[in-house]
């Protein structure tokens, strides 16, 4: 009879447990994010913040309220200049092509190398009349001191953390000019372009892009922000 009766009751406990509902859990995301919404300062939020259940939920979350703060930061100025480089963006043919400002950069690629390179560039964008799409192309000039000319051939795209992709796009030959050479060496002003799709462009915005250059002989990289290209997509769209 005992027996009978402590089955009994652990039948109708296992029935009460199992009708029990799991709350779930919010993750330091959805936390981070139920603050951000409130609309609140900065300090408001970490205030807030201190308010969560455990210490280690605290310090995530108080880490990505911080980030969340510091790139908005960042937005707020990469606009700024974005708009700086929008007024400088050349319209042309009635709004079908269009011509950012050109940068000009010195190139030093490794604390080893001797050799010091500088470089011009510009994107420049046609629209079809057709279809309204806009292609791109990136304008290149390149000057370095050498005993011949490098011959640029490709181009890769690398990302923030220098891992390049292993798709290479061509690079277009304009033209190569010597000058003020001696029995050693030329100086060497290499012109080249290479073709950019929108959608290639639209994908790098957000973070921007850089690009190794590569010949036979020598690699040079280049880095093209994302406010210069927020300021050009701006207008050329």
């Amino acid at each position: 009879m005992k027996k009978y009766y402590f089955l009994l009751l652990l039948s109708f406990g296992l029935i009460g447990c199992s009708s029990l509902e799991l709350e779930a859990v919010p993750s330091s995301e959805q936390e981070a994010q139920r603050i951000l919404s409130l609309g609140l300062s900065h300090e408001e939020n970490l205030i807030e913040a201190k308010k969560l259940r455990s210490d280690h939920l605290v310090t995530v979350v108080t880490l990505q309220l911080t980030n969340a703060r510091d790139e908005k930061i960042q937005l707020e100025l990469d606009q700024v200049e974005a708009n700086q480089y929008a007024s400088e963006v050349m319209i042309i043919n009635d709004g079908y092509k269009f011509k950012s400002l050109q940068i000009s950069e010195t190139l030093n690629n490794s604390v080893l190398d001797t050799e010091t390179d500088s470089i011009k560039y510009y994107i420049e964008g046609i629209k079809d009349t057709n279809t309204g799409n806009v292609e791109h192309k990136l304008h290149l000039s390149l000057f370095y001191n050498s005993k011949k000319s490098r011959d640029y051939v490709s181009a890769i795209f690398c990302d923030q953390w220098n891992n390049c992709d292993e798709n290479t796009l061509e690079v277009n030959p304009l033209s190569v000019i010597a000058s003020k050479c001696t029995q050693n060496s030329c100086q060497f002003n290499e012109i080249m372009d290479i073709n950019l799709s929108d959608k290639l462009l639209q994908t790098t915005l957000e973070k921007g892009f850089s690009m190794r250059l590569k010949s036979k002989n020598k690699t040079n990289q280049i880095k093209l922000s994302k406010a210069y290209l927020m300021g050009y997509l701006d207008i050329a769209r």
